[in-house]
């Protein structure tokens, strides 16, 4: 942590003036705050713009202005400028997501298809384990079709073979394995009657 004194033992030159901080940090200080702060604060700031690398350097950067205009960040009343850095790296981000949700921004398809999808764990986990809690209610012969089908990702002749039963028979039992399927998440209360699953 940033502490009031740096790792030489001198106060920076913000606080060894006095309590009257100037109106600007002073470029050793700014440069102590970002060699000790910029790798944590951009991977913070890198997870709450869903890997989005050039916000969070944008935010990264826009926070780093506001310590540098607000030198009393190390004034010797506070322990250390980590809290502060982080919770103004925060609220620029939360003040994005409103700015975002308020005009929405047009993209292009290049744009698109370079963005990263969020990755939310919680739902992906529920949704594996609702999946595998219908799959257990079906028989072993649909279980199977499904897994060497969906699962594996095997064609309908190689998933014949892997089950040694006939083509025809692993379509027949996919159709009747999706249908037990949709039943099974639909009695889980999973999936509302009348749409479609799977």
């Amino acid at each position: 942590m940033l502490k009031m004194q740096s790792r030489s033992g001198e106060l920076p030159p913000a606080i060894a003036e006095g309590h009257h901080a100037p109106a600007r940090m002073d470029e050793a200080s700014i440069r102590a705050v970002c060699q000790e702060f910029v790798p944590s604060l951009l991977g913070y700031v890198t997870r709450l713009t869903f890997g989005d690398r050039q916000a969070a350097e944008d935010v990264v950067q826009e926070t780093l202005l506001r310590a540098w205009q607000h030198p009393e960040t190390l004034s010797p009343e506070r322990n250390s400028v980590r809290p502060w850095l982080f919770a103004v790296a925060r609220n620029l981000v939360i003040d994005r997501r409103r700015a975002r949700s308020k005009r929405p921004t047009e993209v292009s398809d290049a744009v698109l298809a370079t963005t990263p999808t969020p990755i939310d764990d919680l739902d992906a986990a529920l949704t594996s384990w609702t999946v595998q809690h219908a799959l257990a209610k079906l028989s072993a012969d649909h279980r199977s079709v499904l897994v060497e089908v969906y699962y594996r990702g095997r064609s309908v002749v190689e998933a014949a073979e892997a089950l040694g039963v006939p083509p025809g028979t692993v379509k027949s039992r996919t159709y009747y394995a999706l249908r037990a399927l949709r039943l099974a998440l639909q009695e889980s209360g999973a999936v509302a009657p009348g749409r479609t699953a799977v």
